[in-house]
């Protein structure tokens, strides 16, 4: 089996890569789905979380209300650090439970911090998805409807997207339109196709 790092900054569209991907018929373990799912109301993961925030994090049905969480971490790095330090062994737990389970030849790892987290040790290769930081800054606008301080302040937290991509084995850049995306990852995995069998 050949395990594939899938990453990208805050924009660049990986998602999209990831459903590409997906529609042409490759298995993809998606680690903001997991957390999704390892952080149900009433889960293990949540109750630590919640041992560490407080309450102030639930809805009233005792489900996670993100974005008091998001409120909480965002710009703290002490916070940060402590809700990725619940968080990501119990997702590399899961992750290694999936990988075992899976018949797949070619698996894809979607990961946000794949290098930040150190999940890249479970890949034999990384895709990073890239763009121009005036695209993401757009796409951001667009998207989320954020003041472009805020944009900007989102892409500036993240690993920068040069060091990403000096740490992958393929780039697609994705400064462009959807068609030219179609294109490069449908070349990207013909190449995949040519590397397993020499």
């Amino acid at each position: 089996m050949k395990i594939i790092g899938l990453t990208g900054g805050i924009a660049t569209g990986k998602s999209t890569v990831s459903k590409m991907l997906i529609e042409r018929g490759y298995s993809i373990i998606d680690a903001d789905a997991v957390v999704h799912e390892l952080q149900a109301k009433g889960s293990p993961l949540l109750c630590e979380i919640v041992n560490e925030f407080g309450s102030t994090i639930l809805h009233n049905d005792g489900s996670l209300n993100r974005g008091e969480l998001g409120k909480i971490i965002f710009g703290n790095v002490d916070a940060r650090a402590k809700l990725d330090g619940i968080v990501h062994p119990a997702v590399r737990t899961e992750f290694e439970s999936r990988i075992q389970m899976s018949k797949d030849d070619v698996l894809f790892l979607d990961v946000p911090l794949l290098f930040e987290a150190a999940f890249d040790d479970m890949t034999d290769m990384n895709l990073v998805i890239s763009a121009k930081e005036e695209v993401q800054l757009a796409r951001l606008l667009m998207r989320d409807g954020l003041l472009k301080k805020e944009a900007q302040a989102r892409i500036s937290s993240q690993m920068t997207m040069s060091d990403k991509i000096a740490r992958a084995d393929f780039v697609i850049d994705n400064s462009g339109r959807v068609c030219e995306l179609v294109k490069k990852v449908d070349g990207f995995l013909d190449e995949l196709k040519f590397l397993q069998k020499n």
